[in-house]
């Protein structure tokens, strides 16, 4: 029986044979070939290095992932699968203070965005398993070195709040 995660696989060789016509499409001028072009969220544009994508334009497509990954749960749940999979409960008790219902969404934002994989094991009861891809692993690895560097520099962070509100009579 085939899982999620083997027909996951399927789509993306699909999706590869899709981008291939894409690239065609954009080369004929029957495409968007800038973020700009393309405002619609919903636009799926060609992956290849011809299109660009600018993180600071409005419009740009980019952006959304970007909010999925750096978003309050999403780098939690990035780095909390860094170490390999885990099943829904045990990342929810990873990454504390997360709902169930942040956590199912921010899974299924990744999922979308192709950083994390959903595995679902034909077992009695049914198991499901959360794991980064490629992607994912590459990501969280840097999300890990931004974490590291904040955890490292808490004193200093610590101490500037601390002149902040002397100077400005306030608490945040």
């Amino acid at each position: 029986m085939e899982t999620e995660r083997e027909a996951g696989m399927a789509t993306t060789a699909n999706a590869a044979t899709a981008a291939t016509s894409a690239t065609s499409a954009a080369a004929a001028g029957n495409v968007a070939t800038t973020a700009t072009d393309c405002p619609d969220p919903g636009y799926a544009p060609d992956p290849t290095p011809e299109f660009e994508f600018d993180v600071f334009a409005k419009a740009c497509v980019s952006r959304a992932a970007m909010e999925h990954i750096t978003g309050r749960w999403g780098v939690l749940v990035l780095g909390g699968l860094h170490d390999g999979p885990m099943r829904f409960n045990a990342l929810r008790r990873r990454v504390e203070g997360v709902s169930e219902k942040m956590l199912s969404q921010t899974l299924q934002a990744l999922e979308r965005d192709g950083f994390v994989v959903r595995d679902v094991h034909s077992a009695i009861p049914p198991r499901v398993e959360y794991s980064l891809t490629d992607l994912g692993t590459a990501t969280a690895a840097r999300l890990l070195d931004l974490i590291r560097h904040l955890e490292g520099n808490m004193a200093q962070v610590m101490a500037a709040r601390e002149v902040y509100d002397r100077l400005h009579g306030e608490k945040q």
